[in-house]
C-alpha cells in the first residue's frame, strides 16, 4: 500500500461520504455520557453500530468493553485499533444541539468522537475484506480517564482476541485546541507523561491559635513542603528530563483559632522517562519527610502509581505520519516538538506492542488554536468532521501495517 497516494485519497473520500452517520452517532454519544467502567449505554450503541458488518464480537467481563474482530479473506497478522469510550464529571457548558443529557457529565475530553471514528475504521475496512491478508481488532475501551480501562482489557485478553498476538497497534485522540485546525500531531518515542498521585500527610499537635509553642502546627510546614517541592524540581532534576509536581489540593483545620492536628497535600506528578518515574517517589518522600523532621513533626507519603509514559514506535509513528500526508496533504503533518504533560492508558498497549499514538485537531471552524476551550473544559467542543480524518487514518493504518505481513 505504501506510495498509493489514489487509494489512501479514495479512502478519506468515502469516510467523508459516512460523516453523517459518523456525526449522528457522535451525537447520540454525547448525548448519554457515563463514567469509568460501566458504560451500559454507551455499549449498547456501539454493538448496534457495528451490527451488519460480520464482525466477531465480544463484551468485556469486568467493564463493559466491547471487542470486535475483522478477518481478512487471507490469513496473516493482526493489528488493532482502539477507541476510548468514557466521559467525564463535568457539567456542559457549550450549548450544543445535542448536549449532555446526564447532569454533571459529559464527553468533554472527545471521547464520543474516537468511539465514532472508529466505528468509521471499522465499516471501511470492513468494506474491504477482501482486500485483506488478516485481521483488525477493533478495542473499544471504558476508564480512560483514571481507571486503567485499557490494563483490564490487555488481562482479558484483547491483545490476542483475533487468536494470535498482534502485531501493531494504533490509536488517535482528538485536541479541541492547540492544534490548528486540519492537522495531525505526534512524535517519536515519549509522547505523554506518566501521570502519580502523591497524598502527603503533615502530622503535628494541635493547640490554640493564640499559644502556636504549646502546639506542633502543621499548616506553616505544609506550606514549606510546597515551596520546597518547587526547588526540588529544578535543583534534584535535570532540567533535560523534567519533571511537573503540582499541589491540587491543601486541607487543614476547622476555624482561624485552632491549630490543627494534621495538614494534607494533594499532588500530582507527571514524568517524561523512566529514569526520572523511578527517581521521583524517593526524592519527593525524602523532601517532605525531612523538612517536616525539621520542625519536629512528621510527614507520612503515600505514593500511587498512574499510567505509563506514552511511548510511540519511532517506525510505526513514521508510518503514521507518511500516511497522513499521504491521506490529507503535505501540510496535514505537525511534528510535535516536545510531550505532552497529560496521561493516556493506552501506554499500557504500548508496552506490549510496538504502535503510535497521534492527536487530530477537531478544532471548530474559526477558533483559534491559542484560545479555543481545550479538552476537559465544560466550554470544549468538538467540530463532526474531524471522524472522517480518524476514520481514514486508522483504517490506512491497519492496512499499511497489515500489507507487510
Amino acid at each position: 500500500m505504501e506510495g498509493d497516494v489514489g487509494e489512501l485519497t479514495g479512502l478519506y473520500d468515502e469516510a467523508r461520504a459516512l460523516l453523517p452517520e459518523l456525526a449522528a452517532l457522535r451525537h447520540e454519544l454525547h448525548k448519554v455520557p457515563e463514567l469509568a467502567l460501566d458504560l451500559p449505554k454507551t455499549q449498547a450503541l456501539v454493538l448496534e453500530a457495528l451490527s451488519g458488518l460480520g464482525l466477531e464480537v465480544t463484551v468485556g467481563a469486568e467493564l463493559s468493553s466491547v471487542v470486535a474482530v475483522l478477518r481478512g479473506a487471507r490469513p496473516g497478522p493482526a493489528v488493532l485499533l482502539r477507541g476510548d469510550m468514557d466521559a467525564l464529571p463535568v457539567t456542559e457548558e457549550t450549548g450544543e444541539p445535542f448536549t449532555s443529557e446526564h447532569p454533571g457529565l459529559m464527553h468533554a475530553c472527545g471521547h464520543d468522537m474516537h468511539v465514532a471514528g472508529l466505528v468509521g475504521a471499522a465499516r471501511l475496512l470492513a468494506a474491504r475484506r477482501e482486500e485483506i491478508a488478516g485481521a483488525v481488532v477493533f478495542m473499544f475501551q471504558p476508564g480512560e480517564e483514571g481507571d486503567g480501562g485499557a490494563e483490564i482489557m490487555i488481562r482479558e485478553g484483547v491483545l490476542d482476541a483475533a487468536g494470535e498476538r498482534v502485531v501493531g497497534a494504533y490509536g488517535v485522540h482528538v485536541s479541541s485546541g492547540l492544534l490548528p485546525g486540519g492537522v495531525v500531531g505526534g512524535r517519536p518515542g515519549t509522547l505523554m507523561a506518566a501521570p502519580d498521585s502523591v497524598t502527603v500527610t503533615v502530622r503535628g499537635a494541635g493547640g490554640h491559635g493564640s499559644a502556636p509553642h504549646r502546639a506542633l502546627d502543621p499548616v506553616p510546614v505544609a506550606a514549606e513542603i510546597v515551596l520546597a517541592l518547587q526547588a526540588m524540581v529544578t535543583r534534584r532534576f535535570d532540567v533535560f528530563d523534567p519533571i511537573v509536581v503540582t499541589v491540587g489540593s491543601i486541607h487543614a483545620g476547622t476555624a482561624n483559632n485552632i491549630i490543627p492536628a494534621t495538614a494534607t497535600l494533594e499532588i500530582t506528578v507527571r514524568t517524561f522517562s523512566e529514569a526520572t518515574w523511578l527517581a521521583a517517589p524517593e526524592r519527593l518522600r525524602e523532601v517532605c519527610e525531612h523538612v517536616a523532621a525539621a520542625h519536629g513533626l512528621t510527614a507520612d507519603v503515600d505514593y500511587q502509581r498512574g499510567y505509563p509514559v506514552t511511548r510511540n514506535d519511532p517506525a510505526e509513528l513514521e508510518r503514521t505520519a507518511r500516511l497522513t500526508r499521504e491521506l490529507l496533504g503535505d501540510d496535514a503533518w505537525f511534528e510535535m516538538p516536545q510531550p505532552l504533560a497529560g496521561g493516556e492508558d493506552f501506554s499500557y498497549v504500548l508496552q506490549e506492542v510496538p504502535g503510535a499514538f497521534a492527536f487530530v485537531s477537531a478544532l471548530t471552524p474559526g477558533a483559534d488554536p491559542a484560545t479555543a476551550p481545550y479538552n476537559h473544559s465544560p466550554y470544549a467542543r468538538f467540530d463532526d468532521s474531524a471522524l472522517a480524518t480518524s476514520a481514514s487514518l486508522l483504517a490506512a493504518l491497519a492496512l499499511d501495517r497489515l500489507a507487510e505481513g
